[in-house]
């Protein structure tokens, strides 16, 4: 059984590891970078974050494993960032463990504070933090950070009021959304609204979930910037990721030779 008690035992018996899902830019196909996605391994095989992460959230749990995330990115990919400044790297962070310093001292006691310009802290929308997170939010950008909103869904209205009440400088689009782009629908309702929101501001817009190059072409007119998604690479290693992102630095061959 999955509870507190076994994710904190797998925690200090090593259970837990990390593998990087890499971004694509559409505009000229390189990979600009990766997310970092907590896994844990138990002897009964690989349990999925959804049947973990939510039991974590808004307990002390939360913190520790963002922290352990935090310092396994620093050992895994630190080398790699100094050697890359351009790349970048995105960082899971729950909104409850915002704005109370904990981010800042294990981000300065591990080394990644430096590295600070190349850092993405990714928030969900069900988690929208406090007063004390939003305030680190929207004061990131005095740290060098840059903050993402996860798994955007559009769904109604909040949304958006979550975009208007924080600086985000990244919106990431649920991969639900990027389901519904198929030979059926090929331009859904939503791509109109998420054209608009990139004409309104400056946010960068990434899609998760890309499986085909119809999806590719539908994001790509809709100036989306980057991607995610298995039609590029399923999450894996920092050895087979540091390996992906030397081969595919400059380019990555995208299907849009066929576009009007």
């Amino acid at each position: 059984m999955i509870n507190l008690d076994t994710i904190r035992e797998g925690l200090t018996k090593g259970e837990f590891f990390l593998e990087y899902m890499p971004t694509i830019s559409l505009s000229d196909g390189r990979c600009t970078g990766a997310e970092a996605l907590i896994r844990w391994r138990r002897s009964t095989g690989v349990v999925a974050p959804d049947d973990f992460i939510p039991l974590v959230e808004n307990t002390p749990l939360s913190g520790l494993l963002t922290y352990w995330v935090i310092d396994t990115v620093a050992v895994e990919m630190g080398d790699w960032l100094r050697a890359n400044p351009t790349a970048n790297l995105s960082i899971n962070v729950p909104p409850e463990i915002l704005g109370r310093g904990g981010m800042e001292y294990v981000a300065g006691k591990c080394g990644l504070l430096e590295l600070a310009s190349q850092l993405i802290l990714e928030i969900t929308e069900r988690g929208i933090p406090d007063l004390l997170g939003v305030e680190a939010i929207n004061n990131a950008h005095k740290m060098g950070l840059r903050v993402a909103l996860d798994d955007l869904t559009l769904d109604g209205g909040s949304n958006f009021a979550v975009l208007v009440r924080c600086n985000f400088h990244i919106a990431k689009l649920d991969k639900s959304l990027v389901a519904q782009i198929n030979p059926q629908n090929p331009s859904p309702e939503w791509l109109t609204g998420i054209t608009a929101l990139r004409q309104m501001s400056q946010m960068i817009v990434i899609a998760e979930g890309v499986e085909t190059e119809q999806q590719i072409h539908a994001l790509h007119m809709a100036n989306i910037q980057e991607v995610q998604g298995f039609y590029f690479s399923q999450p894996i290693s920092a050895v087979d990721f540091i390996a992906f992102h030397h081969k595919f630095a400059i380019q990555i061959d995208l299907p849009l030779d066929a576009l009007p």
